[in-house]
């Protein structure tokens, strides 16, 4: 093991650290963002309302994370429309293609993790709803999306972790996150053990990370709304 090269190169590593981090938090909210409504059509009685939202999942779980980073960041761009449209300046920025990406792609298993919560949440509970005369609005903001909510909680907590770690193909695109450094190590020191041992390092804490705080939130929220619904 050589620790001077670790040590030298713990810098690079720590900028690499903040861009997954970056990148993980930004894909992940706007996954988030989009599947709370996709997630709703997805269960929708209507199969053309539902069905485009089931084919978005499907193509988007069916196919690697690598083939649709490689599609927005670099097959975009062989069309003369993109570039002369005036989302070039986005396109273009290897952080907006990778973002997009994840984004879709967290977007999409979401959604999925979202709805089987759904359609979860005891039918008596939303009779119970209904027969207090809320309207659907009213029904999916106060009973629906906060049960289940809880129940996807452990879900998608491993959601969250899958996304981390699948950042890491970003350097595939030029940018400088933990596995960027770590090759960025490798050639300048020619040790591929001690640059892609560190970067593990650096993942499985921030992954210990969010597992505690996954647990907490369970411990918060879940674990006493299971004790009253098991009563």
């Amino acid at each position: 093991m050589d620790l001077d090269a670790v040590r030298a190169s713990l810098p690079s590593y720590a900028n690499g650290a903040w861009v997954t981090l970056e990148l993980t938090v930004a894909a992940l909210a706007l996954g988030l963002l989009f599947a709370l409504p996709l997630a709703v059509l997805r269960g929708w009685p209507s199969r053309w309302v539902a069905g485009p939202v089931w084919a978005f999942t499907y193509v988007i779980r069916g196919t690697p994370l690598l083939v649709q980073l490689f599609l927005v960041y670099y097959g975009l761009a062989q069309f003369d429309a993109v570039k002369r449209s005036a989302l070039w300046p986005w396109l273009g920025s290897a952080w907006f293609c990778a973002i997009a990406a994840f984004a879709v792609n967290t977007c999409a298993y979401t959604i999925e993790i979202l709805h089987g919560a759904m359609k979860a949440v005891p039918a008596g509970e939303i009779e119970a709803a209904r027969a207090m005369g809320m309207s659907r609005g009213v029904l999916l903001r106060r009973v629906v999306l906060p049960a289940a909510w809880r129940r996807m909680l452990p879900s998608y907590g491993n959601e969250v972790i899958l996304m981390l770690q699948a950042t890491s193909v970003a350097s595939t695109v030029t940018l400088m996150d933990i596995t960027g450094a770590a090759r960025n190590m490798n050639s300048t020191y020619y040790l591929p053990f001690e640059a892609f041992l560190t970067a593990a390092v650096l993942y499985l804490a921030i992954t210990t990370v969010l597992v505690g705080l996954f647990h907490a939130a369970e411990r918060r929220w879940l674990t006493p709304w299971q004790a009253r619904v098991s009563r």
